[in-house]
């Protein structure tokens, strides 16, 4: 027969075990964690987005750092703790990659848009075209400053290589960012502005009145990339190819996104 101290260490080892296999569940369950580093000019496709990835991953939980893309891209240098950087322009993806601080092989193209002329909703205009920024009725135009903005430097060299520029820069008025811009635009500051269609299609305050040929600028390309400080590099990689399947294209589309060609979608490889 057992003795009775044999029978207490038996019991004790089947409680312990009892209690780690009763513990697993909750450990399995615990969330992995995706934090993005985001240009404020997404939230609204990513708020309506993301929702749909953590679902769709079951065990997920995503996390959102805003703000403008030069910030965003100086702090991912620094360190700050992000798995994927989506910036507002391809150009913060390949200043990071020049310094090595994307993983190999992790820089994807996944949308583009058009630049377009804004005016107030409200407002009637004749103006429809570049060329007609040159009336006596458009006293300011809004642009975004080229040295903090990437909306910026697409409006200025459209401006330049339209040959406007020199004409129209005593009217310009500079938003920091494509925000300020639209408010420029919507208070009546600026008579019209430039900004992205994904920033104006869904803003009721501005109208958009013409897009601009995208001959007179570089493409406007969305990309994503894994940062160096990525602690989940494989959650960072499935986020990817949800965001270019088809169904998510659609929903970007209705923010004023447009599908790439299936050979941009790994950009300068």
């Amino acid at each position: 027969m057992m003795s009775r101290q044999s029978i207490y260490i038996l019991m004790f080892l089947l409680s312990a075990m009892v209690s780690a296999w009763a513990a697993q569940p909750a450990y399995a369950d615990h969330p992995q964690t995706l934090t993005i580093a985001a240009a404020n000019s997404l939230k609204d496709a990513l708020r309506t987005i993301l929702p749909i990835f953590e679902k769709e991953q079951g065990n997920v939980e995503v996390r959102v750092v805003w703000g403008p893309s030069q910030t965003l891209r100086d702090q991912i240098q620094q360190g700050a703790p992000i798995d994927v950087f989506l910036p507002s322009s391809i150009e913060e993806i390949n200043a990071l990659e020049t310094k090595g601080l994307t993983l190999p092989g992790t820089k994807h193209v996944y949308a583009k848009t058009a630049l377009v002329l804004i005016t107030q909703s409200a407002l009637p205009t004749t103006v429809s075209s570049l060329d007609d920024l040159s009336q006596a009725e458009v006293r300011r135009i809004a642009l975004g400053n080229p040295k903090t903005s990437s909306v910026g430097k697409f409006a200025a060299a459209a401006l330049k290589k339209t040959g406007l520029d020199e004409r129209l820069k005593s009217r310009y008025v500079y938003g920091e960012h494509s925000g300020a811009v639209l408010d420029l635009v919507a208070a009546g500051e600026a008579e019209v502005g430039l900004v992205y269609r994904t920033d104006a299609i869904r803003n009721k305050k501005v109208q958009i009145l013409t897009e601009i040929s995208p001959e007179s600028h570089a493409p406007i390309l969305y990309a994503l990339g894994t940062v160096w400080t990525s602690k989940n590099p494989s959650l960072a990689q499935r986020f990817y190819e949800f965001i270019i399947s088809p169904a998510i294209q659609d929903i970007l589309k209705s923010y004023g996104f447009d599908r790439t060609s299936s050979e941009l979608h790994t950009a300068n490889r």
